[in-house]
């Protein structure tokens, strides 16, 4: 519950690009983890792209409901 209280506190500090920020980071993050990890590299290259594919639509639907 304090957990919850908190994010929501520091999301209405934050700007719009803040969050941008926070994706791109997270995006860069992972990529280097695939270039220096290679027990994550082979982790994440075993699945096929579909499945990447499925969660991305089913991780963006919530968010499409909130924008249309």
């Amino acid at each position: 519950m304090f957990y919850t209280k908190w994010a929501k506190g520091l999301m209405k500090k934050m700007k719009w690009y803040d969050i941008s920020l926070a994706k791109a980071a997270t995006f860069f993050a992972t990529l280097f983890l695939i270039t220096v990890w290679p027990a994550f590299h082979d982790f994440v290259m075993q699945f096929d792209w579909y499945w990447y594919l499925i969660l991305t639509v089913v991780i963006a639907i919530p968010v499409m409901k909130k924008m249309f």
